[in-house]
């Protein structure tokens, strides 16, 4: 779910999934825990950066300060924390048309940042996103298979999918079971 709250209008038991277990394995059998810095593109993306951060091995965080003056454009004006020589994973929910995270991974790299990737749950990528991401700073952006990708997105050098279908699968095996969903998240 986008948000939380989201739950809340839901009249059946509703367990809402995170990527987070998926993203953070991908992650360390690509690169280990070493020098990492998760980076969270905006103030409200810390708890989900910081959630992330605890799975790799407490990876220290940072946080891009930007402000949206209006829809569709976000200006960084701070990188709170020192990423400089650090391996950044930007972390967050959605990428519609990417700004906000090439903005973001621009940033972190004229503060220093060895490297930039970023892993979002839902790849939207909406008109020229994927230009943009391939034109960016970043190494690489990884994005689940929440939304399928399109041809655009599968031949984009910077971009790769994984799947959530094994978290989908535990899940389910977990309610059939009658264990519990939530601990698949602490």
């Amino acid at each position: 779910l986008h948000a939380g709250q989201i739950q809340g209008f839901f009249d059946i038991p509703t367990d809402n999934l995170y990527a987070a277990p998926t993203m953070a394995a991908d992650i360390l059998a690509r690169s280990g825990s070493d020098n990492l810095m998760v980076v969270s593109p905006d103030v409200g993306g810390v708890v989900r950066a910081r959630a992330l951060a605890k799975r790799l091995d407490n990876a220290p965080l940072a946080i891009v300060d930007k402000r949206r003056d209006r829809p569709g454009v976000s200006e960084v004006m701070n990188v709170i924390g020192d990423v400089s020589g650090r391996h950044c994973i930007l972390i967050d929910d959605i990428i519609d048309s990417g700004g906000t995270l090439c903005n973001a991974a621009q940033a972190l790299v004229e503060h220093g940042a060895a490297s930039v990737r970023a892993y979002l749950t839902h790849g939207v990528l909406s008109g020229k996103a994927v230009e943009r991401v391939d034109a960016s700073v970043l190494t690489e952006l990884v994005i689940t298979d929440t939304i399928q990708p399109n041809a655009a997105t599968l031949a984009a050098a910077k971009i790769r999918t994984i799947p959530i279908a094994p978290l989908i699968g535990e899940a389910i095996r977990r309610i059939a079971d009658e264990s519990s969903v939530s601990s698949l998240f602490d």
